[in-house]
Formats: C-alpha cells, sequence, structure tokens
C-alpha cells in the first residue's frame, strides 16, 4: 500500500509564521512533515519560497486563498495571480477556505457563490490545477433538504470542484466522518485531520486525543482517492508546535508516516 503523505496547514502556526515564516517551516519539516497546505506567503516571492521548500525537503499540496467572489474582475485578477503563484511552487490545488454561505436558506441565494466557484474551477481547470472547497459546520445546513456543500459539489459538478472535507467539522455537524468521506468517492483528494475533545465542548484535539476514529478512516482512504492528509487545529490548547508533534507522533505510531 503506497502512503498517504502527510501534511501541515500552516494556518495551525499562523502565529509563529508572522514571527518567523522560514524558521517555522524548518520547524515543520524537523517534526517530520512532508507537504505543507499554504494560508499566507509570509510575503515571499513564488520563486524564493519554492526554494525553500527544496533546501527542507517538503512541498507543497495546496493553498487556501480568499476570493472575492462576488466581483468578477476581481475575481478573474486574483485567481490569476493564485495560479501562477502556486504552479511556481509545485502546487496542485487552489483551496476555497471559507465563504459567507452560513446564513443562506434558498437556492437563489448561493447561487451567485456557485456561479462564481464554477469560475475558478474552470480558470483551474485549464492551467492544469484542482480546485477544493474546504468546510466548516455550516455546510452542512441544509436548503431544500440537501446540505449546501452537497450543492456546492454537484451543481458546480466535480469536474470543477472538488472537496477538502474537514473531518472534525462532519463530526461536528453531528455525522459520522468515515460514512460521510464514502459519499465522496473520487471527489475528495484532500483531508483535514483534527481531532475532538471528549468532553461537552468538543473542542479541537491533536488526532489521536480525542473521540474520531482516525485508523478506521485511514483504512478506506485510499480506497476514496484521498492524496493528502493534512494535520490543522483551528486552536490549540497547548503550543501549536507541541501540539502538531502530538499529531505527527500518532501517526507515526500509526504506520502512517
Amino acid at each position: 500500500m503506497t502512503k498517504i503523505p502527510v501534511g501541515i496547514q500552516l494556518y495551525t502556526l499562523r502565529d509563529e509564521t508572522s514571527l518567523d515564516f522560514v524558521g517555522t517551516l524548518k520547524k515543520v519539516a524537523e517534526i517530520g512533515f512532508q507537504v505543507v497546505e499554504f494560508a499566507g506567503y509570509g510575503d515571499l516571492p513564488a520563486k524564493e519560497l519554492k526554494k525553500v521548500l527544496d533546501d527542507l525537503g517538503l512541498r507543497a499540496s495546496s493553498s487556501h486563498v480568499g476570493l472575492s467572489y462576488l466581483d468578477p474582475e476581481k475575481l478573474k485578477s486574483q485567481v490569476a495571480y493564485q495560479i501562477e503563484y502556486n504552479k511556481e511552487l509545485g502546487s496542485e490545488y487552489i483551496v476555497t477556505p471559507y465563504a459567507p454561505l452560513d446564513k443562506m436558506t434558498t437556492m437563489s441565494e448561493l447561487q451567485p457563490y456557485l456561479d462564481a466557484f464554477r469560475n475558478v474551477g474552470e480558470e483551474c481547470q485549464r492551467a492544469g490545477m484542482g480546485y477544493v472547497y474546504h468546510n466548516h459546520q455550516f455546510e452542512f445546513n441544509k436548503i431544500d433538504d440537501k446540505f449546501i456543500l452537497d450543492h456546492i459539489i454537484d451543481e458546480v459538478g466535480p469536474d470543477l470542484i472538488q472537496a477538502e472535507l474537514d473531518l472534525y467539522w462532519v463530526k461536528k455537524a453531528g455525522l459520522d466522518p468515515k460514512s460521510y468521506l464514502k459519499q465522496y468517492k473520487g471527489r475528495c483528494p484532500i483531508v483535514h485531520i483534527k481531532d475532538m475533545t471528549a468532553d461537552e465542548r468538543g473542542f479541537f484535539a491533536e488526532v489521536g486525543r480525542g473521540i474520531i476514529n482516525y485508523p478506521a478512516i485511514f483504512e478506506i482512504a485510499e480506497s476514496i482517492g484521498i492524496k493528502y492528509y493534512l494535520v490543522e487545529q483551528d486552536q490549540c490548547e497547548r503550543p501549536p508546535l507541541e501540539s502538531i508533534k502530538i499529531s505527527m507522533d500518532y501517526l507515526k505510531l500509526l504506520g502512517i508516516v
């Protein structure tokens, strides 16, 4: 069985990267991560950042990018920049990390975003890149008795947009991550892995320190078509570098890394 590469979503280390971007990447490599997903580039030119990655033995899987979805001209310019930058990095995917869909209750409200996602997907497809949508909990609100996330993937089309399933938020929405993941076979190249505390808070936890059955998820991951596991922890109750090492140590113990 081919091992799926394990990476880190750098939003987890946003405080650290704000102080020392390259130094934080070095620590990520030392902990044992193979891949990074960006959430900002530390104001480095793409060629310079690519050299940093190469020197550290890291590679880029994807980038979370904020886009002006309802401004077509600005959106086109932003997407062109992100594609050029990410192709220089060798990154495979552009990711929508968030869109303001949490209050939507009708398809007419959702439609302008579906149109924008389709445009982004078409531009990425033309450039030979993939486009994925990262969920939170609110995408499991329903419109016309169907999850918003399912509307996004089905309406835009899996040839133009796929899912980056954040399995913590799937669990937070009251769903079983393994079962829901099975529904996205062939449509989910990346998963965000973080765990959930067993207490009433259901707070963010290091992988292996919570209630999500990750060994069962890892067993089916290859058959789903997952290409990357990305550790992300929105908030940590200990220093973030310590938290991501705990997650990595657990993954090593399971033989994932």
